[in-house]
């Protein structure tokens, strides 16, 4: 349980780097105050451009994969068999922290990227690329970012789910199984609650889409 707790720890001390808040300060512009009101991908880049957008993905998604590799070089050959699961709670951590800053009195980004960096730090293609896939096909079709984000993550948690079943998740051993599914689900379910109002635009078809004017919302 103690490294449990100390990856938790690491995560959300990496989650603290709020690249959407930095890059606007850098500019003198506090993001939280235009738009949805966070510092995550999607505000900033409206806010800000595409430009900084980009960056502020980067920044969120990279500090996902720093947390995984210190997890990695810290416990790698002694706990080798849970890997697997550190990372997830590493995961986890980065999203909390991510999302609820104690700097910023608690109030970030919706953990989006920084899920995708979680992602790719598990080091699994099997679930990395369906993850990519699924996000932009259904950004590209839908041109809601928010759809393709939350399709993304609910397809992640399926995905984890079936293949550990199938054993196709070599990491993944039979005895953590389900602590895996449960991290799964718990990341998954946090993105869908910090989109709720993103889901009620979506349900009532006021949801901006991609290249959407405010104006015409």
């Amino acid at each position: 349980m103690t490294e449990r707790i100390i990856c938790l720890i690491i995560g959300y001390c990496c989650g603290l780097i709020q690249t959407g808040y930095i890059y606007g300060k850098l500019h003198h512009v506090d993001v939280r105050n235009f738009g949805s009101g966070n510092a995550g991908t999607t505000n900033t880049m409206r806010v800000l451009g595409k430009k900084a957008g980009i960056i502020t993905y980067l920044g969120d998604a990279l500090k996902a994969v720093l947390a995984g590799v210190i997890t990695t070089l810290l416990y790698s050959g002694s706990k080798e068999a849970i890997m697997f699961v550190l990372l997830l709670y590493t995961g986890l951590g980065v999203v909390l922290g991510h999302n609820f800053p104690f700097y910023m009195g608690f109030k970030g980004g919706k953990g989006i990227a920084a899920s995708s960096g979680v992602i790719l730090a598990l080091f699994e293609w099997k679930l990395i690329l369906p993850a990519l896939i699924t996000f932009i096909l259904v950004t590209v079709i839908s041109k809601y970012v928010s759809m393709g984000s939350l399709c993304m993550m609910a397809g992640f948690f399926l995905e984890l789910v079936l293949f550990g079943q199938l054993g196709w998740i070599s990491a993944l051993h039979p005895e953590e199984r389900i602590e895996a599914y449960i991290l799964g689900f718990i990341l998954t379910a946090m993105a869908f609650v910090r989109h709720h109002a993103n889901i009620r635009r979506l349900r009532n078809g006021t949801e901006r889409k991609i290249g959407q004017k405010k104006e015409a919302v």
